[in-house]
């Protein structure tokens, strides 16, 4: 079989490729890809989150922190009360096409 080669117009930029690669690596852990799925359709607080994924508080916290700082989700604030979002839209997108797989995988 000859091998082809790449179509000029399909090539992406670096820069696109970095910055999805740094998205793909934070969501590269389970439990990550759980909170931002738990979080796609709703803003959710802790408390609800570690429940869902059977986690201590204290730990969930520390995922979120780490989503946070890659710019996947925020930090909403209702009066004492706080909630997080996702904010990605790749990280949307990735959630997304998973459920759409998930008998594919």
């Amino acid at each position: 079989m000859a091998s082809k080669e790449p179509q000029e117009n399909a090539a992406l930029e670096m820069e696109l490729l970095e910055r999805a690669a740094r998205v793909y690596r934070i969501l590269s852990h389970p439990i990550r890809l759980k909170i931002v799925e738990l979080l796609i359709d709703n803003s959710v607080p802790v408390g609800i989150l570690a429940e869902k994924v059977g986690l201590p508080p204290a730990a969930v916290s520390q995922h979120l922190s780490k989503l946070r700082a890659k710019n996947v989700v925020k930090v909403e604030r209702d009066g004492k009360k706080v909630y997080y979002k996702v904010i990605s839209p790749l990280a949307n997108y990735m959630i997304t096409c998973l459920r759409d797989n998930a008998g594919k995988i």
